[in-house]
């Protein structure tokens, strides 16, 4: 299997082999993700290890592409918010009118209207729900193509650290600092891929 494909599998999937955890002897275990205290590698030197780890959630977060990506639905968010309390206010006016009507009406024609307005209101809600989980399913879609992206980037860090495989720091029981690549990885990212936006839709 290519490297990317390697590097991506495990970003993805938090797969740990076992033959690639290491623990010093009489190293005292730690809770799940926890690391030995060592000297964090620079971003801008390499480090040299045959295993190395990295956080992905904070790659993507922290990342150029990341943080463009969380803005974006961050503002998408704050404005669906914007427009269901706008709906609300709306349909509490209407159904304040409606209730106004009643005293009016006869009862079989006022069922018609609360009829109709109850459709519009759970055919409204299930629009907003709508919106809602696109927002979600838009963030999950981006972090995917953010990690699709990033593996030749990361396989090009496990060539400048003679490693054989990265795993996912957040599901190695415990390992060293020194193996921790996180920052270099984000800031080769940025190098590379930016905000993943053409300088077009910039």
């Amino acid at each position: 299997m290519p490297r990317a494909l390697v590097v991506l599998a495990f970003v993805l999937a938090g797969v740990t082999p076992g033959h690639a955890q290491q623990r010093p002897p009489a190293e005292t275990p730690k809770a799940e993700g926890a690391e030995v205290d060592a000297p964090t590698a620079e971003p801008s030197r390499a480090v040299i290890s045959p295993v190395l780890t990295i956080d992905s959630e904070r790659m993507f977060r922290e990342s150029a592409f990341g943080q463009r990506v969380n803005r974006e639905i961050e503002e998408q968010s704050t404005a669906l918010a914007t427009e269901n309390r706008e709906i609300e206010a709306a349909l509490e006016a209407e159904e304040r009118s409606l209730t106004e009507k009643r005293a009016t009406m006869e009862l079989e024609d006022f069922r018609k209207l609360a009829d109709a307005f109850d459709q519009k209101v759970q055919r409204t809600r299930s629009e907003q729900a709508a919106k809602n989980r696109a927002l979600s399913e838009r963030l999950e879609v981006e972090r995917e193509r953010f990690l699709t992206a990033a593996a030749p980037v990361l396989e090009q860090l496990m060539r400048n650290s003679d490693a054989a495989v990265i795993l996912e720091r957040r599901r190695v029981f415990v390992s060293s600092a020194a193996i921790e690549v996180t920052g270099q990885a984000i800031a080769l990212l940025d190098e590379t891929l930016g905000t993943g936006l053409d300088e077009s839709e910039e």
